[in-house]
């Protein structure tokens, strides 16, 4: 029988039904504090990738716990407050930032406003002397280092749309210096997610730390260095970095930055402290090859059909260990032929009613839900030992098609 901390998933899913999102604080807390730690004596915030799971009820296990934030829009701001995380923990990052999303960011009085590109400092100029305020500042620089991971999530190449390049970077430097309502204190670079060896951190934070003082020399006082996030996690047979390895290679680039550490961690806090339960609607043999059909589908968990990514998927009741297997499809109910769980995967053969968990479901997978096929979101659940609290329940229709109107 899978748990949950102490608590038994089938007992969330005979109360809360299915499908449905499990998280677990105590995991969550715990990758926390080890990141934190693992920089030791080094100045550092851990500022959390509210994307990766914005749910209010795990912000705000991570905002008691101490961490920061690091938005992309004017609602996850919005989150990241609501929780009480202090705005001088907050940075806001992100490449199509709206003049309402800067003001509100300005407002807001956070601790840097992370700029993609020169129209967007001089968008942030307008607004901060129309507020009367004046803003700290990083610019996004892209390395133009390959991360080695999926190309959706590769950030720090020359192609991608994100950041300045390098070699452009102290002249749009030159620029913010010019602007009068901006002030300059940081550099921000973020290459990719799910990276699983060290290699490109280091030499991602290489650069930065020769662009840091090169920055210096031009005069720029630069206090922060924020290095993004993108520390993989084990999906099925990959071995990423610890944190401890991670901060241990990078160190002395940091050091030799001499600057206070900015890290913003998502998957690696939340991505294997959840789990989706699905309950399996039927067998189904088809001409060339069998399908499992769960209650759940890819408006749900949008990963496997979006990346062609891998989720562990495990019976939440064990049964007898000479259990014969099959090979099959696990697919939810969308009209979408893309619309799977896993392709071809051997599992214990289900039978109709039977739970089902897919791992490491933390990181993207509520946070890119939909309501496609008109399919209400569905419940997160956050466990605490040996209890669990509803911290998203699920919609009625009528709550569905609230915001529309029919005349």
């Amino acid at each position: 029988m899978l748990h949950c901390e102490e608590l038994a998933l089938s007992k969330v899913a005979a109360a809360v039904g299915t499908p449905c999102y499990v998280y677990s604080e105590r995991t969550i807390l715990r990758h926390f504090r080890r990141l934190d730690e693992a920089f030791g004596d080094l100045p550092h915030l851990v500022c959390y990738a509210v994307k990766s799971n914005p749910n209010l009820g795990v912000l705000k296990v991570l905002a008691d716990a101490g961490a920061g934030a690091e938005v992309v829009s004017g609602g996850e701001l919005f989150r990241a407050l609501k929780v009480g995380i202090t705005p001088v923990k907050i940075v806001f990052n992100g490449n199509g930032k709206t003049e309402a999303e800067l003001e509100y960011a300005v407002q807001s009085g956070i601790l840097m406003v992370n700029a993609d590109s020169a129209g967007e400092l001089r968008l942030l100029n307008e607004v901060a002397g129309r507020l009367g305020r004046r803003v700290p500042i990083a610019l996004r620089v892209n390395p133009d280092i390959d991360p080695g991971t999926h190309p959706y999530i590769s950030t720090g190449l020359k192609k991608s749309k994100f950041g300045v390049s390098i070699e452009n970077a102290v002249e749009c430097y030159g620029l913010a210096r010019e602007l009068p309502n901006l002030e300059v204190v940081g550099v921000h670079s973020h290459i990719g997610s799910q990276i699983t060896n060290v290699e490109p951190f280091v030499e991602s934070v290489g650069k930065l730390a020769d662009l840091v003082e090169e920055l210096r020399a031009a005069g720029h006082r630069i206090e922060f260095l924020d290095l993004g996030g993108g520390i993989g996690i084990t999906y099925d047979n990959e071995s990423p970095p610890t944190y401890e390895e991670v901060v241990e290679a990078i160190s002395p680039h940091v050091r030799r930055a001499g600057c206070t550490v900015l890290i913003e961690p998502g998957r690696s806090i939340v991505g294997n402290a959840g789990v989706l339960l699905t309950r399996v609607l039927y067998v189904k043999q088809g001409a060339e090859k069998d399908f499992v059909v769960v209650d759940t589908a890819m408006n749900d968990l949008a990963r496997p059909s979006l990346y062609g990514s891998y989720h562990a998927i495990q019976p939440v009741t064990n049964h007898a260990e000479n259990a014969e297997t099959l090979v099959a499809d696990v697919v939810g109910g969308i009209c979408e032929s893309g619309d799977f769980l896993a392709r071809d995967r051997q599992l214990p053969t289900p039978r109709q009613g039977d739970l089902l968990a897919i791992m490491s479901a933390g990181a993207y997978g509520s946070a890119m839900s939909s309501m496609y096929n008109s399919r209400p979101l569905v419940p997160e659940v956050l466990v605490s030992g040996g209890s669990f609290a509803v911290v998203r329940r699920r919609p009625s229709y009528d709550e569905m098609v609230a915001l529309e109107s029919p005349d």
